[in-house]
């Protein structure tokens, strides 16, 4: 039985990863014609993410970091994207500025798999006694 899996499995990922291919084509079909339509833009860095495609994830989320200067979300998957590439002072920046910006899902934030490498700077000592401090500020 495990051996039919096994192709089941494969197969499965593969038209997973045909999909999310197809999603992307359509995103940078949309994104051409309209370079500031920030919806296509977070699902395309998004997928870019999924993907593994960091770089082209990065210059997505610099771009809406241009379109959306005062969105919260928008630096915190900048701070992500350069997370991932293992420039994490670039990340501690961009994350500071989300937190500055009322980003608060510090559950969230704890966990996600895209920020192991900031976690592990140095500087991320810092942005969590800021995120303590918040914390007791919402209380």
């Amino acid at each position: 039985m495990s051996a039919k899996s096994s192709p089941r499995k494969s197969r499965s990922a593969r038209e997973q990863s045909r999909a999310l291919d197809i999603q992307i084509q359509f995103m940078e079909g949309l994104v051409r014609r309209d370079p500031s339509y920030v919806e296509a833009l977070q699902l395309l860095g998004d997928n870019y993410t999924k993907r593994g495609r960091y770089s082209d994830g990065l210059g997505v989320d610099e771009r809406l970091a241009e379109l959306e200067p005062n969105n919260p979300l928008v630096f915190y998957n900048l701070a992500c994207s350069y997370s991932l590439l293992d420039r994490c002072d670039d990340a501690a920046d961009a994350l500071e500025k989300a937190l500055r910006l009322g980003y608060r899902d510090f559950k969230w934030m704890a966990k996600d798999s895209d920020l192991k490498k900031l976690r592990a700077h140095p500087r991320y000592k810092a942005i969590r006694a800021k995120i303590k401090q918040l914390k007791e500020e919402d209380v």
